[in-house]
């Protein structure tokens, strides 16, 4: 088990930087493979082309669900606060379960627990379907599939994250993550988009049937990997110790524990500014749905650019210098959205927020999973999950509350200005021997 004296020491003690490995030469494929992983080194792997082009399918269809879900929820009910009320539910699960479900990463093998969580959900959007095309769906039926949803996705997380370097090893662990990263982000534009077709020309009875098609592509992508289903190591510990090693690891581990801290800042109060898009589109654009669809893409796009950034970055030496300035980027341009009157600039502003979060964020994942042991990644990734997922609600909550009492742009600016502040104090404080400036 580890102890206090073991992570101080190391901390203080040992010089040897944060490597994030490089891929040093090209493969020897020929064809489409080659050159994608001439640009993308994680496509070298065949269990992580699988997983890849499973998620992208998959994903799009999740989109499609969350836009077809949150109109249904509206139209069921015409309230504002059940659509609230479903996003809070959904990250419940999150709060109360994400260490434990990190504890069963650890224990059990990654794509076995996947395949698992990925069937789950499959079930519960063809549940749905089931009850939206008869026409049966009442609110209180999906407030209760997406509390389970919410459950089945503490448990996929972790899981998920940890499962990476099985796939690529630590040598193209970066690219993979900032790949992944890239995925979400394009699929958050393409699903939208298809929902809204599939919803004017069909309903939402569809969008969640064509959603829990979807997860085949993952099932069996997983399902056709060659990897080791071996169980996870330290099943000899109980699991209240093994929750107890998990905490004290990034309690005692600096880097990790700032890295951790920065995502939570971030979530919590930076991110805030999403759920404001509504009102600030109207109340403070004096625009209408088109003027919210184009804030929404253009952070979207911002988050792809960002991706994809980190995905070609070659040079070690400027991987902390990109996580330093992008943790200074995000909440300052959340700052200047705040006082933006004008759709070019705050669009322009979106995109260079989009950019500064998928920076920040695939750094940070990067780093920590380069830092940590294996023995304890499902732990130590749950609770990353924990403050990415699970306090973005939180965060919302607040910037609604202090919008409602005080306005729409002194809530993005409050959010924005604490963020700045937290995050400069954490980079100040962040372990000098990860690389934080160019070679």
């Amino acid at each position: 088990m580890f102890r206090r004296k073991n992570w101080t020491s190391r901390d203080a003690a040992d010089p040897t930087p944060v490597e994030l490995a490089f891929p040093q030469s090209a493969p020897r494929e020929h064809g489409i493979w080659a050159s994608l992983a001439r640009a993308f080194p994680a496509f070298r792997h065949r269990n992580y082309r699988l997983f890849f082009f499973g998620q992208m399918i998959s994903l799009i269809g999740t989109w499609m669900q969350n836009v077809a879900q949150s109109w249904l929820v509206y139209i069921l009910t015409g309230s504002p606060f059940y659509l609230g009320l479903i996003s809070f539910v959904s990250a419940v699960p999150v709060l109360l379960v994400s260490p434990w479900a990190g504890i069963v990463a650890d224990r059990v093998p990654k794509r076995n627990l996947l395949i698992l969580t990925q069937s789950t959900m499959m079930a519960l959007a063809l549940v749905l379907a089931a009850l939206a095309f008869p026409g049966w769906v009442r609110p209180w039926h999906i407030v209760v599939l997406s509390f389970l949803l919410g459950l089945a996705n503490t448990f996929d997380a972790p899981a998920r994250q940890a499962f990476v370097v099985e796939l690529v090893g630590r040598e193209d662990l970066m690219n993979a993550i900032a790949m992944n990263s890239a995925l979400f982000n394009s699929a958050r534009i393409i699903g939208p988009s298809l929902a809204g077709i599939v919803l004017a020309a069909f309903g939402p009875a569809w969008c969640f049937l064509l959603n829990g098609i979807s997860f085949l592509a993952v099932i069996f992508g997983l399902m056709g990997m060659r990897v080791s289903d071996h169980p996870g190591p330290g099943v000899e510990h109980s699991p209240l110790a093994q929750l107890r090693e998990g905490f004290q690891y990034v309690w005692y581990h600096r880097t990790v524990r700032t890295l951790i801290f920065m995502v939570a800042v971030s979530n919590l109060f930076a991110s805030g500014y999403s759920v404001l898009l509504p009102a600030l589109a109207r109340d403070v654009l004096g625009g209408s749905e088109i003027t919210l669809g184009l804030l929404t893409t253009a952070v979207g796009v911002g988050a792809l650019m960002g991706a994809l950034l980190v995905a070609v970055l070659r040079r070690p030496g400027y991987a902390g210098l990109l996580l330093r300035a992008a943790s200074l980027l995000f909440p300052g341009l959340v700052i200047g959205l705040a006082f933006a009157s004008q759709l070019p600039l705050a669009l322009l502003l979106l995109v260079g927020i989009g950019v500064g979060f998928a920076v920040q964020n695939a750094l940070a994942n990067t780093m920590i999973q380069h830092l940590i042991p294996d023995a304890l990644r499902g732990r130590v990734m749950s609770l990353y999950t924990l403050v990415f997922f699970g306090l973005f609600p939180v965060g919302a909550l607040l910037s609604g509350g202090l919008a409602q009492a005080l306005g729409v742009s002194f809530s993005i600016a409050t959010g924005g200005g604490i963020a700045l502040a937290l995050e400069i104090i954490a980079l100040r404080s962040l372990d000098p021997r990860i690389p934080l400036s160019g070679p």
